[in-house]
């Protein structure tokens, strides 16, 4: 049976987080909603998969090479509230109490580090990764030992994307969704794409075409205002997959063996949990810790 990692795209969890729970402050004053929902979704994820290993990974706040090569990468995006970065600092704290390792690399987004982390690991055939994300970018790197796990709004539920399912989703494999957004663009990125070209014609290209490249070399057997757009904005379609694909090289060091993960590592977070009222969250750790630790456990918080 193969090993689990779970791979942790640290923003996307706390910007649902945040989004999902009204606000709510600890005994001490101290804003946590988004703290207790990113820790939430983590415990109930870890408590379905069973991961033998954890690796999570965040957004450096500084540009990427993205931006440098389009201006206007993501220039849409509204400015989240102060009050959710405050409370960054308290996840990566609790984050290294764990013992969690994290990534993060300056000039890269934290999806280029969950392609770099699935790609180093696709060559041992022990282990599955799972991708813990909302964002559709990830649904590029599924493959037969590579998942995408989504949490639902609320985070008590989660859907886990294979291939099939994103077939199911999209009308296209994985290995297409670069090709499929550098046609249909990404409005929450603000990348343009080929105007005119919607989902409905990018799932017809590339399952005649299979790629854009082959769509570009069989644009002959194409016809009509959909040939325009295309032979229009080749070059545009191109410099849209660059901006579209993740980076599988990023500049880490990652070993799997620093990411080893036991339930118990979880027993090192629990007095702050304690500390920031989380009692709902000790109350679920427990009921998964192993009996004979429960008692230990509970008389050690209070």
């Amino acid at each position: 049976m193969p090993k689990k990692i779970i791979i942790v795209d640290a923003n996307s969890l706390i910007h649902r987080a945040f989004h999902a729970l009204p606000p709510f402050r600890s005994p001490k004053g101290e804003l946590v909603n988004a703290v207790y929902g990113f820790y939430s979704i983590l415990l109930n994820i870890i408590t379905k998969l069973k991961p033998e290993y954890i690796a999570v990974s965040f957004d450096v706040s500084k540009k990427t090479f993205r931006h440098k090569i389009f201006n206007e990468y993501k220039a849409k995006r509204v400015k989240a509230p102060d009050e959710l970065y405050e409370q960054f600092g308290r996840i990566k704290e609790i984050l290294g109490i764990l013992g969690f390792p994290i990534f993060e690399k300056e000039g890269y987004e934290a999806d280029d580090i969950l392609a770099t982390i699935s790609t180093k690991l696709k060559a041992d055939n022990d282990i599955n990764t799972y991708i813990i994300t909302s964002d559709k970018d990830a649904f590029q790197l599924i493959g037969d030992k590579t998942f995408v796990v989504s949490p639902r709004k609320g985070g008590n539920d989660n859907t886990v994307y294979t291939k099939d399912e994103v077939k199911k989703k999209l009308g296209i494999r994985p290995d297409q969704v670069i090709d499929y957004k550098a046609l249909t663009g990404d409005p929450s990125d603000n990348i343009p794409g080929v105007p005119g070209i919607g989902d409905k014609s990018a799932q017809r290209l590339l399952n005649e075409y299979e790629t854009l490249d082959g769509v570009y070399q069989h644009l002959n057997k194409i016809s009509g205002s959909l040939r325009k757009k295309l032979e229009e904005n080749k070059e545009k379609a191109y410099f849209c997959r660059d901006l579209v694909k993740l980076v599988h090289n990023v500049p880490i060091n990652f070993d799997l063996q620093k990411a080893k993960f036991d339930i118990h590592d979880f027993e090192k977070a629990l007095p702050i949990f304690n500390e920031l009222s989380f009692r709902s969250l000790i109350t679920r750790f427990n009921n998964i810790l192993p009996k004979k630790t429960d008692k230990s456990v509970q008389e050690s918080l209070f």
